[in-house]
């Protein structure tokens, strides 16, 4: 429904370093564990999720895609690049008339049937996926790498490490809070302590109550909500959706019946990329609350 590359970063100054032709090939490391070859540097780039996309722009290549996921909306330059269908239904033959010498991918969020159809057609796939907040700049930097846009990339990161970093200082040692973070409602589904919303929650001193649930994104009954008993549920539910039925669903539970029911923005929330952090500082808040 949603959302590692192993190379060594040998030292910031390399990093900044644009590519250069002697550079190539590239030879990276996926995060479904695959070697990738770049043999130049990508100039046309296809994102396969809103989140590869804005984190594309993030790193400062947004000029280099060529094509897009639907719901690529941030920044606004995104919307005029052309849509490539979404994830439960790409339109490859479209993929493919764009000519891209670089396809990004989202691990989870895309369906392997369908990145592997592109490779079999010749494309190049990088798959990426980001379970903790320290990816995102990890991401970056790969994204600079493969784009030739490393300068840009590498102070993105900076910036988000710089601020990340500010934020774990600020709410570390806080008394725990248990939390259920919701971000379906038909049915319920939550996130297992794989999923990166766990990891804001960790961070903010919270406890991911399905932290130990076998799938990414489980199925919650009533039953298992109530025998959970959370302190605060974070909802990435819209507001409306909240209220016209679920807030009345899960007035059973403490949290909601204190008013700890919290929203969050699921485009902050869901997408891998430097504006989580804004998501971040709201459950960080959010759960101050509940302190």
């Amino acid at each position: 429904m949603w959302p590692w590359i192993s190379i060594g970063l040998a030292s910031a100054v390399e990093v900044t370093r644009e590519p250069s032709p002697s550079n190539f090939p590239l030879k990276l490391t996926d995060d479904r564990g695959r070697d990738i070859r770049l043999n130049h540097i990508a100039t046309r780039i296809v994102s396969l999720s809103p989140n590869i996309t804005e984190l594309v722009f993030a790193a400062g290549a947004g000029g280099k895609l060529v094509g897009v996921s639907h719901y690529s909306d941030y920044p606004a330059a995104a919307k005029s690049v052309p849509g490539v269908g979404d994830s439960s239904s790409l339109d490859l033959e479209r993929i493919i008339a764009l000519k891209p010498d670089l396809v990004v991918a989202w691990r989870s969020g895309n369906s392997i049937s369908d990145i592997e159809k592109l490779e079999k057609l010749g494309l190049t796939v990088f798959a990426t996926e980001a379970t903790r907040l320290e990816d995102v700049p990890r991401l970056l930097r790969i994204t600079g790498r493969l784009a030739g846009t490393s300068t840009q990339a590498e102070s993105a990161a900076r910036a988000y490490e710089a601020e990340l970093g500010q934020l774990k200082r600020t709410y570390a040692g806080r008394r725990p809070v248990r939390v259920v973070a919701l971000i379906w409602h038909q049915p319920f589904m939550a996130v297992n302590g794989h999923h990166i919303i766990s990891d804001i929650i960790n961070i903010c001193g919270g406890i991911n109550v399905f932290a130990s649930a076998a799938s990414l994104t489980p199925v919650v009954s009533t039953e298992s909500l109530l025998e959970a008993d959370p302190q605060a549920v974070i909802s990435s539910m819209s507001l409306e959706l909240a209220e016209t039925g679920v807030k009345e669903r899960l007035s059973y539970i403490g949290a909601v019946r204190s008013n700890h029911l919290y929203f969050v923005h699921p485009d902050l929330l869901h997408r891998q990329t430097p504006r989580i952090l804004q998501a971040a500082k709201k459950v960080c808040a959010q759960l101050e609350e509940v302190r």
